[in-house]
């Protein structure tokens, strides 16, 4: 004897709703909203980076401000740029001076951090005079410090003489000490960005945590490399991008310091741009290599989304 089955219920698909005048007034508002941003990049990051792409591959002198001919001479300035020696220098120097730069802005500004995470008298005081650098504009930084650095007159020479080491040290006029020189000066800029920013991160970790490694027995070594760097992670990330953007195109403290001598031992990219811009009047040049700046910057960025990226999967 055979079963019937009951039919299943008809399923009813819903009308589509169509876009009444209240949505379309939701979504005119949300453009309305992110319109001012998209016009403000396109007309103050988009244009200028186009305009400096294009600029890279024409003839541009000081003439074409009042006839406005820029003829097109293909990839010549990019040619004359790669094979310049300075060129090569420049990255170089730029990558020495970005990574030692980073490297000891990073380290003190750590170290001053977990110092300063500790209760005590007048450490507030103490903070606020450490950030005194960092407010300072960088070209009068640069000012004071090759005052500092003088050979002849300089105060840091004057002590060493007077503990009785070399008092005659030049600190910005020889070829072998002056790229070191420019790093320290940057290192001491950076490093109260680097303390306050770390030290922000310091008060978000749990004390719970440090509690819990205390009653394990755990050393100060082992609680910080156990705790501290793995709950610093995300805010060490920001620390060192927004210190990369800032310190690779770098030139206001070198040309006040050095003006990218002795002999461009401290010539970086940044003020290569600056010289051949200004200085040689070549915009060909100079925008040939604000043009790496950017892919530098940009080959960065790409690896930190991807890492971010990675972290989050």
């Amino acid at each position: 004897m055979s079963t019937a089955t009951a039919p299943a219920p008809a399923t009813t698909v819903p009308p589509a709703r169509s876009a009444g005048p209240g949505r379309l007034r939701r979504r005119l508002a949300q453009w309305g909203f992110v319109a001012p941003a998209v016009v403000f990049m396109l007309l103050f990051f988009g244009y200028p980076l186009v305009r400096n792409v294009v600029m890279s591959f024409q003839h541009y002198t000081p003439k074409t401000f009042f006839t406005g001919e820029a003829p097109f001479n293909g990839t010549d300035n990019w040619a004359n740029v790669f094979q310049d020696a300075l060129f090569g220098k420049a990255l170089w120097h730029t990558l020495v001076f970005t990574a030692g730069s980073l490297l000891g802005q990073f380290c003190v500004g750590l170290a001053l951090a977990v110092f300063f995470n500790r209760r005590f008298p007048l450490s507030g005081a103490l903070r606020s005079l450490i950030l005194l650098p960092w407010l300072v504009p960088m070209v009068v930084s640069g000012i004071v410090w090759r005052r500092i650095l003088d050979q002849d007159t300089g105060v840091l020479n004057s002590f060493l003489g007077t503990v009785g080491l070399d008092g005659h040290t030049p600190w910005l006029t020889s070829p072998d000490l002056a790229l070191l020189s420019v790093v320290l000066v940057n290192i001491w800029i950076g490093i109260p960005f680097n303390m306050v920013i770390l030290y922000g991160g310091l008060q978000e970790i749990p004390k719970e945590l440090y509690e819990a490694a205390s009653l394990d027995g755990a050393s100060a070594w082992r609680t910080f490399r156990s705790i501290t760097l793995p709950m610093l992670k995300p805010v060490i990330t920001v620390v060192l991008v927004l210190g990369f953007m800032s310190t690779v195109k770098i030139l206001d403290l070198i040309l006040a310091l050095t003006d990218g001598g002795p002999a461009d031992a401290t010539q970086t990219l940044g003020t290569l741009t600056y010289q051949n811009s200004f200085v040689q009047l070549d915009f060909g040049a100079g925008a040939v290599v604000g043009n790496v700046l950017i892919l530098i910057s940009a080959v960065f960025a790409v690896f930190y989304l991807r890492a971010n990226r990675t972290e989050g999967k």
